[in-house]
């Protein structure tokens, strides 16, 4: 299986770009974007299908978006003058990870703390809590270790909450839908290659449909991460 990773470089004169990228609904409007890149009809999660990840990065020419999936996106059905795109195979990337190896990383995650039942009723607690500072610096280091990684830097900014809309068919109604986000870069040690690719392609924490989980990594000479 392949991975891809593409970055499309939105034109500020197309109305569509902007609207994908502003609004209190553009992860929505993201994900759905990004998506019709891909094969329709596809079962009931096409996102995990086609392993879709992505995440808005700001630049000092404007928003970039980073995309990544096990198949090539098809970029005749964005509309038209939307932007530019490069796409490239992550595979030699990929197939270089070594136990080791020491790399950068970037990841725009969604880190929180799910307390039990006895412990949200207790203290009227949401199903998550959105973790800051040290905590989602810990929460962080946990799940870099699980993907195989033995964090030595980390740097840690927060980010905007992702926020999206969702329709509920059964119901009618609509389901506001929020994901606290924070940038972790950093670099770290490779313990298990293996397990380094498996979370490269399936994500980390929660709120992928919405532009959160994408781990990016290149080797520590680079001077950016860019999976």
């Amino acid at each position: 299986m392949s991975l891809w990773l593409t970055r499309i470089i939105p034109d500020p004169r197309s109305s569509a770009a902007r609207r994908d990228l502003a609004g209190n609904n553009s992860a929505m409007n993201l994900h759905r974007r990004l998506m019709s890149l891909y094969p329709s009809d596809t079962g009931p999660d096409p996102r995990a299908r086609f392993g879709v990840l992505f995440r808005t990065e700001d630049t000092p020419t404007g928003p970039h978006i980073l995309l990544q999936s096990t198949h090539e996106p098809d970029f005749t059905r964005l509309p038209d003058r939307y932007g530019t795109t490069h796409c490239r195979p992550l595979d030699p990337l990929l197939d270089a990870l070594k136990p080791g190896l020491t790399i950068r990383f970037r990841c725009a995650a969604s880190p929180v703390r799910k307390p039990g039942a006895t412990t949200r009723a207790l203290y009227n607690l949401p199903a998550a809590v959105p973790l800051t500072g040290a905590h989602a610096d810990e929460w962080w280091t946990r799940q870099a270790q699980s993907a195989g990684l033995q964090p030595l830097t980390l740097h840690s900014h927060p980010l905007d909450t992702a926020q999206a809309t969702r329709q509920s068919t059964q119901r009618g109604d609509s389901q506001r839908i929020r994901h606290h986000r924070v940038r972790f870069d950093g670099s770290a040690a490779i313990t298990n290659p293996d397990l380094l690719r498996q979370k490269i392609t399936e994500g980390i924490g929660r709120g992928k449909a919405f532009g959160c989980g994408l781990l990016s990594i290149a080797p520590a000479r680079a001077a950016q991460a860019t999976s």
